[in-house]
C-alpha cells in the first residue's frame, strides 16, 4: 500500500490537509500539524523530512513551495528512488509536483488531488506540458523497472524534438503503439522492454523490466539469511537483473520454516510461495539434477522447479547457482503491457 505524510503549517493547512486525506482512498496517509501539535512544532522539520523520504512513497506539503524545496534537498537520492513530493497552496487553489512526477507517480497524484478539490494541477515536466509520450510515466503504470534511468532523458529529449525512437518488446503489447515509438528498422534511440537487459538493439536502450521474476531458493539447513540474500544477489547480477524484478521467492515445504529464509523474505518484502515435492516434480522443463538434492528431498532439484512452480509453469530465466550452501535460480511468469488511447506523442 502507498504511504504518504501530509505536513502543514497553518490552521488553514491543518483544514486542507484533512481533506486531501480524505482524497487519498486507498493511500495510507498520515497527517502532521505543526502548527496544533505543540509537540510537532519542537521538531525539526529537516529530520521530519529525511525520516519521510526514507519511509514514505509520497509527501505532500501544504504552504510555501520554498519550505518543502529545502526540507528535502538534503535527501535526493536519485530519480528512480525519491518518493513523490506535492505543494499544495493552504487555499487548496494549485497542486505542484516538485518530485518524482513520473517514477514517483507525482503527477498522477497532483491531477487526482486537483479533480477532487477543484484545484488546479501545475505540471512543469516538459512532456505533459507539450503532450508528449513519458516512458518513465508509462513504465511505472505498466509496473516496469527502469534500468538506466539516465536513459530517460536521451528518449525524452529525442521525443521532443519530434523524432520516432525504437520500441522492442519480449511481451505481447495491447492497444496501439503511439506513433512516435518505431517497432521496425534501426533507430539510434530506444526502447527494449523484457528481461533480456544485455541485449543493445539501439545505440542508447533504455530497457525496462517487467517485475514478473520469481526467485527459487533451495538451502541446507540452518542457512542465515545474508548467505541467501548473496546467492539471490549472485544470481540477479548473472541475468543482469535488479532486485526490483523479483515477485516472489519460492521453495519447497520442508524449508518453509527456515528462519534465515523467512527473514529474507521480510527484509525484502517476498511473498514466498511453497511447493510440495511431488509438485515441483511435475513441472515442466529440463533441470539440473543432483541425486543428493533428490535422496534428501525426493525431488532432484529444488531452486530451478520452485522458481518455474512460482511463476505458473513459466519460462526458467537462469538456471540454478549455488554459493555457500544456497542454490537460486529465476523463471518467469507471463506478462504483458499495454497503451491506452491517451497515451501521447502524435
Amino acid at each position: 500500500m502507498t504511504h504518504a505524510k501530509i505536513v502543514s503549517f497553518t490552521a488553514r493547512g491543518a483544514a486542507l490537509a484533512g481533506r486531501v486525506q480524505d482524497c487519498l482512498q486507498g493511500v495510507l496517509a498520515e497527517r502532521y500539524d505543526r502548527s496544533g501539535s505543540a509537540g510537532l512544532r519542537k521538531t525539526s522539520l529537516s529530520r521530519f523530512a529525511q525520516q519521510a523520504m526514507a519511509d514514505c512513497d509520497l509527501i505532500v506539503f501544504i504552504g510555501a513551495a520554498g519550505i518543502a524545496v529545502r526540507a528535502v534537498a538534503p535527501y535526493l537520492a536519485g530519480k528512480a528512488f525519491d518518493p513523490a513530493v506535492l505543494v499544495l497552496d493552504e487555499n487548496g487553489r494549485f497542486v505542484i509536483p516538485l518530485l518524482s512526477g513520473h517514477l514517483g507517480g507525482a503527477n498522477d497524484f497532483a491531477r487526482r488531488l486537483a479533480g477532487a478539490l477543484g484545484a488546479q494541477a501545475v505540471l512543469t515536466t516538459a512532456t505533459d506540458g507539450r503532450g508528449v509520450f513519458a516512458v518513465d510515466d508509462w513504465a511505472r503504470q505498466q509496473n516496469l523497472v527502469v534500468m538506466e534511468t539516465g536513459r530517460i532523458r536521451e528518449i525524452s529529449a529525442a521525443l521532443l524534438r519530434g523524432e520516432r525512437v525504437g520500441f522492442r518488446s519480449e511481451a505481447p503489447v495491447a492497444g496501439r503503439i503511439p506513433p512516435c515509438l518505431e517497432t521496425g528498422g534501426c533507430l539510434p534511440v530506444g526502447v527494449a522492454v523484457g528481461v533480456d537487459t544485455k541485449a543493445e538493439p539501439f545505440a542508447c536502450t533504455l530497457h525496462l523490466a517487467p517485475r514478473a521474476v520469481h526467485v527459487g531458493i533451495g538451502c541446507r539447513r540452518g542457512a542465515g539469511e545474508r548467505a541467501i540474500e548473496a546467492a539471490v544477489q549472485a544470481v540477479l547480477e548473472d541475468a543482469g537483473l535488479p532486485w526490483e524484478v523479483l515477485r516472489r521467492a519460492a521453495t519447497i515445504d520442508r524449508k518453509a520454516q527456515e528462519p534465515g529464509l523467512a527473514a529474507f523474505c521480510m527484509e525484502h518484502r517476498l511473498p514466498l510461495a511453497v511447493f510440495r515435492a511431488e509438485e515441483l516434480a511435475a513441472a515442466s522443463g529440463v533441470f539440473t539434477a543432483s541425486a543428493f538434492v533428490k535422496e534428501t528431498v525426493g525431488v532432484e532439484n529444488v531452486c530451478e522447479r520452485a522458481a518455474v512452480c512460482s511463476a505458473g509453469n513459466g519460462r526458467l530465466l537462469h538456471g540454478k547457482i549455488v554459493l555457500n550452501g544456497v542454490t537460486a535460480a529465476l523463471a518467469v511468469g507471463e506478462w504483458r503491457i499495454c497503451f491506452e488511447s491517451g497515451d501521447g506523442g502524435d
